[in-house]
């Protein structure tokens, strides 16, 4: 039998890129023929998985360039989910916050980072650790009426959050280059199912990446005017508003924009595509030891995307508040709109990078929401559901990513105001929102799921005082509503 020892020749084969660790394991018979050792064959992808997880620790401590290039490694699902968050709809949500109440609500940016990081953690840790969706966990406990019930909410609330994001975009786009809303709202849905149907994720994915940059755009805005920064830091930790009725819809919707459904949701399921892509990479719950640097890997590329996401919010409530509610506008219907009331106030330079910040960030969402849509749909019903897959192989995971963005685009043909449609998919986020995240919560402390894994009691706490804060949430939106 072949021994591999710990000399500093085998870890220079260790460390060496291997295409399949499958060719290191064998035994040599009495005659000196090499035959298969199973046993050996899963010690090694063993070793091979447990190196990989624990290569970029080492990597860090090298030269300063290739500290940036393993972070930039690092950072991927959480990134990406983080940055979606900052929709059109959303984009629109922040503005209004800003326009209608200047720096008084710059605070609830602080409120919801903790939350949503733990939140958006339990997704990640769900998918990684069981290599599973998170309906695809949950159907294993729930009823199947409540998961196709949630699902379908799921759904519905997301083809809205389409419909709302395209108008803004083909909108956007229209402002900066002339045009009709419509036809570029058309082209920029294609444009979405024709990458995602026909480019495989990993090629995909670096491009979605890529992508987040684009909501630098809005921290240039911010210093294209003048911010009286002492006033906004003291509003950020002392409001002094006024407490009414719009006040706390507005922090409703605020709230509702920043944890989303639809995030869960994608960032579950790109852990597991992610997993997919290193052949050598199995579910974290099927190791007999290891893991951690994973689940640090998860931690860091979440708090990360999350804290981003927020900042960004930050400085679109800061810029709107600084020009638009100085200057008396009070009242956005939309993104585009918040972009073409800059104009006049704060010049063409701030109106543009706002725009176009707009149609980038549009291009990175309404792919999160109709994958995410499909996602669960297809987990729901035992689809194949991976944007790896060719259109043949997995015809119902593409189906619905297509019928999301069409029937969006199509809402966005009916006479329906914008702002009230941004409001339904609020309402019907933050309805589908909470139950979701109790179940994912039960899900992320059951041992019988996520093995050793289980939720430290700190990201349990976090996590369902994240619930917590959601179920008031939809409860104030409801008298809002209604009072």
């Amino acid at each position: 039998m072949v021994v591999i020892g710990h000399s500093r020749a085998n870890q220079d084969v260790m460390t060496t890129s291997c295409p399949d660790p499958k060719i290191w394991a064998f035994s040599l018979s009495s005659d000196g023929k090499v035959a298969a050792d199973h046993k050996n064959l899963a010690i090694l992808e063993l070793l091979f998985e447990l190196h990989a997880m624990n290569l970029p620790t080492a990597e860090l401590k090298k030269s300063p360039t290739k500290r940036r290039n393993i972070l930039l490694r690092l950072l991927g699902p959480g990134l990406v989910t983080g940055a979606a968050d900052d929709d059109p709809s959303g984009i629109a949500t922040y503005s209004q916050a800003g326009a209608q109440f200047g720096y008084g609500l710059l605070w609830t940016v602080f409120l919801t980072t903790p939350f949503m990081i733990a939140i958006q953690l339990v997704s990640a840790q769900i998918g990684r650790v069981t290599g599973k969706g998170i309906i695809a966990n949950v159907r294993d406990f729930a009823p199947r009426w409540l998961v196709i019930f949630l699902v379908t909410l799921l759904v519905t609330a997301n083809t809205f959050n389409i419909a709302a994001d395209l108008a803004a975009m083909g909108e956007a786009l229209s402002l900066v280059i002339g045009g009709l809303n419509h036809e570029h709202a058309l082209i920029f849905a294609a444009t979405s199912v024709l990458l995602q149907v026909f480019v495989r994720y990993r090629r995909y994915a670096p491009a979605l990446k890529f992508l987040t940059l684009v909501l630098f755009l809005y921290v240039a805005t911010t210093f294209t005017v003048h911010i009286p920064w002492g006033e906004a830091f003291a509003r950020a930790v002392w409001p002094a508003a006024e407490v009414n009725r719009d006040y706390l819809l507005m922090i409703v919707a605020v709230l509702g924009t920043t944890i989303s459904p639809y995030l869960f949701f994608w960032q579950a399921s790109q852990e597991v595509e992610e997993m997919k892509q290193k052949r050598s990479r199995r579910p974290l719950k099927e190791l007999p030891r290891g893991g951690k640097p994973e689940i640090e890997r998860i931690a860091l590329d979440t708090s990360v995307g999350m804290a981003f996401s927020n900042i960004i919010a930050f400085f679109i409530i800061l810029t709107t508040a600084a020009v638009l509610n100085a200057g008396g506008i009070t009242d956005i219907q939309s993104a585009a709109q918040a972009a073409e009331a800059l104009r006049p106030l704060a010049g063409d330079l701030t109106f543009i990078l706002f725009a176009l910040g707009i149609i980038g960030t549009g291009l990175l969402a309404v792919p999160v929401l109709a994958g995410s849509a499909a996602y669960g749909v297809s987990e729901a019903f035992g689809w194949p559901a991976t944007l790896e897959a060719r259109a043949p192989d997995a015809v119902g995971f593409y189906s619905i990513i297509a019928a999301a963005t069409v029937v969006g685009l199509a809402l966005g043909y009916m006479p329906i105001n914008p702002i009230q449609m941004l409001i339904w998919s609020a309402v019907l986020n933050g309805i589908v929102a909470v139950p979701i995240m109790a179940m994912m919560m039960v899900v992320v402390t059951r041992q019988s799921v996520m093995g050793r894994f289980t939720a430290k009691p700190t990201l349990a706490l976090f996590g369902w005082a994240g619930t917590a804060l959601m179920a008031f949430t939809v409860i104030a939106l409801f008298w809002s509503l209604i009072g």
